[in-house]
């Protein structure tokens, strides 16, 4: 039997548990999954499995990542049904190819990719991007962690992040850490936050389609708990993103942007 949660984004299940000794029923709270359908300009562009919640930030991130919009401004009007958002943009740019219409993203699933001119953007990113020590790192991923809400009582989310220096200024979770990424995607367009010298933080595995994520936000530096992919590493170096990795116990992996991260 499943009944609402008092968060948004758990289902609480009937389900059977074996403590060590013996089975046992149990109420147990549960990650939602949900099928959100996005419209763009009329064209059904995507099926995202998500834990709907923040369905504004992450359509609206989806639309910026893969090429739809490029401002606040282009969004002219979003509507929602339980399922289901439509996107309005200005030019109707919704009909550009730039993904798969209709394409089903599973929670893990990649989202579509474009082209980019790495060295166009590789001197702007380094420029702003950010000196961080140790101390600061171990102290944002803590902070992160204690971010997790939805995966303390589940253990079924992925946790994202944007940050200056100081603290967290947004944290997202979701199943899956793509739409986690595009909700602070959306979250930074609809509320105008510049992100050049800001920080993404991440629970999640580092791959290139993370560092192109990060790189088409303007986002010069990523911190996650797990580790990064060879081809991300090779990626963030040529997009002058630093990548720090696999911070936990106290320690931590430089992969890419040695030169941001003090001694």
């Amino acid at each position: 039997m499943k009944k609402p949660s008092g968060t948004e984004g758990i289902e609480q299940l009937s389900l059977r548990r074996f403590d060590g000794k013996r089975f046992s029923g149990a109420p147990v709270d549960v990650v939602r999954e949900m099928l959100l359908e996005v419209f763009v300009d009329g064209s059904l562009v995507v099926t995202i499995a998500c834990a709907g919640i923040h369905l504004r930030e992450l359509a609206a991130g989806f639309a910026k990542q893969e090429g739809l919009i490029e401002s606040a401004g282009d969004i002219l009007e979003m509507t929602f049904s339980s399922d289901r958002v439509e996107i309005r943009t200005r030019g109707g740019r919704g009909s550009v190819p730039s993904v798969a219409t209709g394409k089903t993203i599973a929670s893990s699933g990649s989202r579509g990719s474009r082209s980019f001119q790495a060295e166009e953007r590789k001197r702007a990113a380094l420029q702003a991007c950010p000196e961080l020590d140790a101390a600061t790192i171990l102290r944002l991923m803590d902070a992160l962690l204690e971010a997790t809400v939805i995966h303390e009582r589940t253990r079924g989310t992925h946790c994202s992040a944007l940050a200056g220096p100081q603290g967290i200024l947004a944290a997202r979770e979701d199943i899956g850490r793509h739409n986690t990424i595009d909700m602070l995607c959306g979250w930074a367009l609809t509320e105008g936050v510049d992100l050049a010298d800001k920080i993404l933080l991440t629970t999640g595995r580092v791959s290139s389609e993370i560092v192109s994520k990060a790189w088409r936000m303007g986002v010069p530096v990523i911190i996650s708990h797990s580790a990064a992919t060879s081809r991300a590493v090779m990626m963030a170096e040529s997009l002058g993103i630093a990548v720090v990795g696999y911070v936990r116990g106290g320690s931590f992996t430089v992969y890419a942007g040695s030169e941001a991260i003090k001694a």
